[in-house]
């Protein structure tokens, strides 16, 4: 008895149980660390994307997803750790179908009666950029989180914008996933 009970002294990754010896495997937990990222440590970069022949929901989508910082390998699902993103040549955007007509874009003013709607023709002809903010909005979570996310993103209708000085990397749509 005094044996076997040095022995499990000796060799602590046995352990005695109804006479019998069990091997105990242990995990070494201190390698999985999960990496938690929040503002101070988020690696933020900005990103250049050409709207020019794109589709609407597929460029949303992917604005979204870049926004979002789910393209990271550091993604955290309760902190801002996307990009900032820079779209141009919304006006050069592309709706599939019968969109043009048949979409309706919704806003209501709060007094009855005060629902006005617009087809994305008419939105397009008053601000082009619209349609890419309400698209990359409807695809961002409706919460603190989703409203700060939304303010990384600027969209221009021509090939100028105002954030030369940032030196936004240029992103390709099509190689994206």
């Amino acid at each position: 008895m005094a044996i076997e009970n040095l022995f499990l002294h000796l060799h602590p990754e046995f352990v005695q149980r109804k006479d019998k010896l069990f091997k105990i495997s242990r995990v070494n937990t201190l390698s999985y660390k999960t990496v938690s990222v929040n503002k101070a440590n988020a690696d933020k970069q900005w990103l250049l994307v050409d709207a020019e022949g794109q589709t609407l929901g597929r460029l949303a989508s992917k604005v979204a997803k870049m926004l979002r910082g789910k393209h990271k390998p550091q993604f955290t699902p309760h902190a801002d750790c996307g990009d900032y993103v820079v779209v141009i040549n919304a006006d050069k955007v592309h709706l599939s179908g019968n969109k043009w007509d048949e979409k309706i874009y919704q806003r209501f003013s709060g007094y009855p009666g005060g629902r006005r709607t617009e087809t994305a023709t008419q939105v397009f002809k008053k601000d082009p950029t619209r349609l890419v903010e309400n698209a990359v909005k409807g695809m961002l979570p409706k919460n603190k989180l989703g409203r700060a996310v939304y303010k990384n993103m600027k969209v221009y209708s021509g090939a100028e914008h105002e954030q030369e000085a940032q030196q936004p990397k240029k992103v390709d749509l099509n190689e994206f996933n």
